[in-house]
């Protein structure tokens, strides 16, 4: 039975420290809501704004998987694996967390803000050796189509993770609608708006609205505004 699970933009708990400005879609830091705990192995899902020059300090992780996705700015990282990176818009990054490991993330430019995605997802393996990521995509590719950006094959297009998940990104002219197909039986889709508006499995989302589907085998999202942008997470809802 095809369920759905909708969060809109503005019922995500939000955090204001004056250099970070954060909306989390699921229970973050001092968010707690019982009934947003998770989507499946899909944990955290936070909307992250970065004053110039400003970031987060050197701070612990283990057995989670984590997915940065820069909208608007460079992000600049460094962590305890030795590795130092700036990541763009057009890059993911990825880092398998595993028996644990030390990271740092600041804005790179001292005058503008960086706007970024960060996800956690439930590994299904527990205490791998820590890895670290990054690619750039050509987000021409996804004009008007899905470009995967992740998946749990190593040989497949975009980063991966030790987790049957796959995620798109697609960004849309009006009206240009398309077909999203289960990659694993019993997977969960859970949808981001990131602009614009959508129409997804007749519902109606708007920017930075989420929507999640459980027990569907496929759907149609349906752009209702000029370059509208969605992130769909295909994500196991047993783990």
């Amino acid at each position: 039975m095809k369920t759905y699970e909708l969060h809109t933009a503005d019922s995500r708990g939000a955090a204001n420290h004056g250099w970070l400005n954060s909306y989390h879609t699921f229970s973050f830091a001092n968010y707690h809501n019982p009934s947003r705990i998770h989507f499946g192995a899909l944990r955290v899902l936070n909307d992250d704004t970065v004053s110039g020059g400003m970031g987060f300090g050197q701070h612990p992780h283990d057995n989670m998987e984590i997915i940065s996705i820069p909208l608007e700015g460079d992000l600049e990282h460094q962590d305890s694996m030795g590795n130092k990176a700036v990541i763009r818009h057009g890059d993911i990054q990825v880092m398998s967390a595993g028996t644990g490991i030390y990271h740092s993330e600041y804005n790179h430019s001292k005058d503008s803000t960086v706007k970024f995605l960060q996800i956690w997802v439930f590994p299904n393996k527990k205490n791998v050796t820590p890895r670290y990521d990054q690619i750039t995509l050509n987000v021409a590719d996804r004009h008007n189509q899905l470009q995967q950006i992740l998946s749990p094959n190593s040989e497949d297009a975009g980063v991966w993770i030790h987790q049957d998940a796959w995620f798109h990104m697609g960004k849309f002219d009006q009206d240009i609608a398309t077909n999203y197909t289960i990659n694993k039986a019993g997977n969960g889709v859970y949808a981001f708006v990131l602009s614009g508006s959508f129409e997804l499995d007749g519902q109606t989302l708007s920017t930075r609205d989420g929507l999640g589907i459980r027990g569907a085998e496929a759907f149609e999202l349906k752009a209702l505004s000029a370059d509208a942008e969605i992130l769909l997470m295909e994500v196991p809802m047993q783990f």
